[in-house]
């Protein structure tokens, strides 16, 4: 399990998540809510759903029909992977002996040849490979892949990983150069494929991997093909209503517009794009290619600076579940997906294997801490699908989807979170997510430990010890973030001369001893933002931001109507520690000014300057955390004086 393949051209590799500790006010309560609460919830509804009898079905265990979606199998797969990320880093006998029996059920649903897919077993098992544009076979398969990689790793068992390998090679018997063109609808199998090419060092998935990323954009599009055969799989018409302009092909909902090479704008269904785009920095990481990486940062580029929420999420539309324009990001409307902000983390996080740079640090951080974590309620079993920045209350979590992607896609993050905090180069440790625990590495050939202690996100305190038998040479990466403003390191007291490395990252080169302290200070000032004049909807408004949170204003915690109040020219804004609100946060107090709503009586229009503004208490609560007490309004954007 120690011989991964890391990639040639990736400047940095992640600390395996086995050496991790997460042990904190902040993320430690999620995860163990994820470990004791959430999983298990999640196996019982895929029990309650059908989803683990299919495989039962597929095997022949039992009679019956398929039940739901035709792309449920991978919901199980993200419950399995989620389950293996937890076992690696808190062992639980039930909880694992609970899994074996899922793996076992799943094992034997696989047919001979090793294809594995329980709706085409048992409703259409003559239209395999038919419809890859909607059919969803290549995406299922890579949630396999993703589950196996992650089960080998935190238990060392082949079970499901020798199922996955079978499947691969079944996959790559059928298409490939000289082989049978083809591509997923829904990209997953591109990035699970280099998952499994790191565990296993077998070339061909990596090279499987190229070839599906290659064919998008060419033409004859497959997918248009299927279009045209009434012969394929089911779900033509959902096949032709988002492929198609009129009577002409557009490939755009999938990525399939151009070459991959020539994309320069993140178009279509978010999800599928973030897939997709963190495939292609792992393919860089393995190749360099010099055109595939200019490509990834013209993406990266639009996606930052012209189409992603101020909370880390995108995809504004409901219509495709995605991207539509440059500053088409409306609040009450927003769609911005729970599985595309997971999406955006996970692309982030490869960009910063590639090119170790903090803006890539940043917009991960961003997304952890608002676009993704406001898709869980507190209570570890309810969910968002879409999370709007804006809501006349009539916006709810619930405890199950149809579509129930993004409920594990939350639990399989949460559970591998201390794979994203750290990460190595020849030359040092770098600090990504400031998180109390300790992470265990070697450097130099010495087995060192780093501590840290931390309130991080509600306080910029970070201290840290360093654990050794022996002196040891390498550097100490720890990232500044962009949202602060000024900061201050010391080593043993002593304050440091710093070398910046990247944009943000700063340097701490010594021989570290045994004992050595280090303690790097935040400064955590309340900003008010503003957002860019094309974003029409947000003008003459700004939001509420301290530290790497963004805040929002609940009815519950207003005497008025929170869409009219108006922050004025002071606020006197202050941060509160709050240890029994919303399971302990940190709120922003202040001062508004709302319209005087009596005044109006029964007018419905009058001449402006007449309406009175009153003084009124304003609460700011972390975005995450909205929805926790009930329906309401709420808004991120509030009104300045």
């Amino acid at each position: 399990m120690n011989n991964m393949v890391h990639g040639k051209h990736r400047r940095l590799h992640p600390v395996p998540l086995r050496d991790v500790v997460i042990d904190d006010v902040f993320w430690a309560p999620r995860i163990k809510i994820n470990r004791e609460h959430t999983l298990a919830y999640q196996l019982q509804q895929c029990e309650d759903t059908g989803r683990i009898r299919n495989f039962d079905k597929a095997a022949g265990v039992v009679d019956g029909e398929f039940e739901g979606i035709f792309f449920n199998d991978s919901d199980l797969y993200k419950w399995i992977e989620a389950t293996a990320y937890s076992l690696s880093t808190y062992p639980d006998a039930d909880l694992e002996e609970k899994l074996d029996q899922v793996i076992v059920r799943v094992a034997a649903a696989q047919e001979d040849d090793g294809y594995l897919n329980t709706y085409f077993i048992l409703v259409e098992p003559d239209k395999k490979w038919t419809n890859l544009g909607v059919m969803h076979e290549l995406y299922c398969a890579g949630h396999l892949f993703q589950a196996a990689v992650a089960h080998y790793l935190g238990t060392g068992k082949r079970t499901l990983l020798d199922v996955a390998c079978r499947f691969a090679d079944h996959i790559d018997g059928i298409f490939g150069p000289e082989k049978r063109k083809g591509m997923p609808g829904h990209e997953e199998i591109e990035l699970a494929l280099m998952d499994l090419y790191r565990v296993t060092g077998e070339a061909r998935y990596f090279h499987l991997s190229e070839f599906f990323i290659d064919q998008r954009g060419q033409r004859p599009s497959v997918f248009e093909q299927e279009i045209h055969n009434p012969g394929t799989g089911g779900k033509v018409a959902h096949n032709r209503s988002h492929f198609m302009v009129g009577e002409t092909y557009c490939g755009a909902y999938a990525q399939d517009h151009l070459p991959v090479r020539e994309q320069r704008e993140v178009v279509g269904h978010a999800v599928r794009a973030m897939y997709l785009y963190c495939a292609m920095a792992d393919v860089v990481g393995e190749t360099g290619e010099p055109a595939l990486r200019d490509a990834l940062e013209k993406l990266w580029h639009n996606v930052t600076r012209a189409r992603m929420y101020v909370t880390g999420g995108i995809g504004p539309s409901s219509h495709n579940e995605g991207f539509t324009q440059d500053y088409h990001l409306p609040n009450t409307t927003a769609y911005a997906e729970t599985c595309a902000a997971v999406g955006n983390i996970i692309w982030n996080w490869r960009l910063l294997m590639l090119d170790r740079e903090a803006r890539f640090t940043d917009v991960m951080e961003l997304a952890l801490y608002n676009g993704f974590l406001s898709g869980v309620a507190l209570d570890g079993t309810h969910f968002f699908y879409v999370n709007p920045l804006r809501s006349n209350g009539d916006r709810e979590r619930e405890g199950w989807f149809g579509c129930a992607c993004c409920p594990p896609n939350v639990a399989r993050l949460l559970a591998s979170l201390g794979l994203y905090a750290y990460g190595q180069s020849e030359d040092g440790l770098w600090m990504h997510l400031y998180i109390a625990g300790r992470v265990k590495v070697q450097q130099s050939g010495t087995e060192i430990t780093l501590k840290t202690e931390t309130r991080y996100p509600w306080h910029g305190e970070v201290k840290m010890a360093m654990e050794t038998d022996q002196p040891v040479d390498f550097t100490l990466y720890l990232r500044i973030p962009d949202w602060c403003r000024e900061a201050s390191i010391s080593i043993n007291g002593s304050s440091q001369e710093s070398k910046s490395v990247s944009s943000a990252y700063t340097a701490l080169k010594r021989t570290w001893q045994n004992g050595d302290t280090i303690h790097l200070s935040l400064s955590m000032p309340i900003e008010q933002i503003e957002a860019h004049p094309n974003i029409t909807n947000n003008q003459g408004k700004v939001a509420l931001r301290r530290g790497p949170m963004l805040y929002c204003l609940e009815e519950i915690d207003h005497d008025d109507h929170v869409h009219g109040m108006i922050l004025p020219e002071d606020p006197g804004l202050e941060a509160e520690t709050t240890p029994d609100l919303l399971g302990g946060i940190t709120v922003i107090r202040g001062k508004a000014l709302a319209p005087d709503r009596e005044s109006w009586n029964d007018v419905l229009y009058r001449p402006s300057g007449h309406t009175a503004l009153r003084v009124t208490d304003l609460t700011a609560i972390p975005y995450y955390a909205w929805n926790n007490r009930g329906k309401g309004n709420m808004t991120t954007w509030i009104h300045e004086g």
